[in-house]
């Protein structure tokens, strides 16, 4: 019998039984192969981030220590210098938060949506689950590997920021607990924030099994999701504190304003209605936060107005409670990942061949 003729014997139960699965080691390798060029633009995007916030940052730095520690503080110098570091930064103080909200969702799009969709798309899972690593390990070893590796840049990112964005802090331009720059500080929310995106797009990519239709599902549910946690159940993680004090501190978190008369609702909102005050008040302040410590008019001024009996009420998260939130925020965050990287697993465990 030849080469070409001889029937290969099938290998024996305690044989096949002694085959040792592929170490983890081999599959992170595998890993970074099949994702490199995802990896690469993840570190290309926030190390230009990074560049670009340790530059600006020092020249911020040192232009703020300049205006603060101007003498005489009340000098027309010293001023001047206040405001003019004021107008310079301020479109830069809103414009850096905003591009940053939008690092997470990308790398949930285009790292976390392809990572099993193009597999499925392609087919290719069916070659990778015979190579003695197993359904279970084969998706745990890629998305625990990747997951950790886009967290931790987040995270490192995201205490590089709170470094650069600490003059406006200092200087009361921007609200700690704003939900423009809330997330983006301190370096446990935004990495749970990146991680959750991850998770999303990782889910999205196995139940759709299109790379573009997940990376479009990613984007839409990490924004919707952003935004609801912003706007509506971030300001609920404690009970708001309540004051009549019309002067709450500006970098207090305002959840909600009214006015009662009598142990009854009089008006909601910050200012009350108009036809309440005498026609010798002062014109109402501008909407927004102030634009100055010397700001007029101011709300405390406008209230003083009232007649008898009005009583102005404020609910707010005071900004001692920042890191209570980042770890509330970040804890459930946490959770919701897990559980979709595990949702993730099981459907690759269920996933027909």
């Amino acid at each position: 019998m030849t080469a070409w003729t001889t029937l290969s014997v099938p290998a024996r139960p305690e044989e096949a039984q002694s085959l040792r699965p592929l170490p983890w080691r081999r599959m992170a390798w595998v890993t970074w192969r099949q994702h490199r060029v995802a990896l690469a633009g993840v570190v290309v995007l926030l190390g230009a981030l990074a560049v670009y916030l340790w530059l600006a940052g020092l020249q911020l730095h040192h232009a703020y220590l300049a205006a603060t520690t101007c003498r005489p503080a009340s000098s027309l110098a010293c001023v001047n210098g206040i405001s003019d570091f004021t107008s310079t930064y301020n479109s830069t103080r809103q414009l850096i938060p905003t591009l940053l909200q939008v690092v997470p969702a990308l790398i949930g799009a285009f790292v976390g949506a392809p990572v099993l969709a193009r597999e499925m798309e392609t087919g290719t899972f069916r070659y990778a689950w015979t190579q003695g690593f197993g359904r279970r390990r084969w998706a745990l070893a890629k998305l625990m590997s990747l997951a950790v590796v886009v967290a931790a840049a987040a995270g490192a990112l995201s205490v590089l920021f709170s470094w650069y964005y600490q003059p406006f802090i200092a200087d009361g331009l921007s609200n700690p607990l704003s939900a423009l720059v809330f997330d983006l500080r301190g370096g446990i929310a935004f990495a749970e924030w990146t991680l959750l995106a991850f998770a999303i797009g990782a889910l999205a990519g196995m139940l759709i099994r299109r790379v573009v239709a997940a990376i479009v599902t990613t984007l839409a549910a990490y924004a919707g999701l952003a935004f609801v946690v912003g706007m509506f159940l971030r300001q609920h993680y404690l009970t708001p504190l309540v004051t009549t004090n019309p002067n709450v501190s500006a970098s207090a978190m305002i959840t909600s304003q009214w006015g009662t008369k009598g142990g009854k609702l009089a008006w909601t909102g910050a200012l009350p209605p108009f036809n309440l005050l005498p026609a010798n008040c002062p014109p109402p302040p501008p909407p927004g936060p102030p634009s100055g410590p010397k700001s007029a008019p101011t709300r405390e001024a406008f209230l003083q107005c009232l007649p008898h009996g009005y009583t102005a009420w404020t609910s707010y998260q005071p900004v001692s409670r920042f890191w209570s939130f980042q770890f509330i925020e970040g804890g459930w965050l946490l959770a919701l990942s897990l559980l979709l990287l595990a949702a993730t697993v099981w459907l690759v465990r269920r996933r027909a061949v």
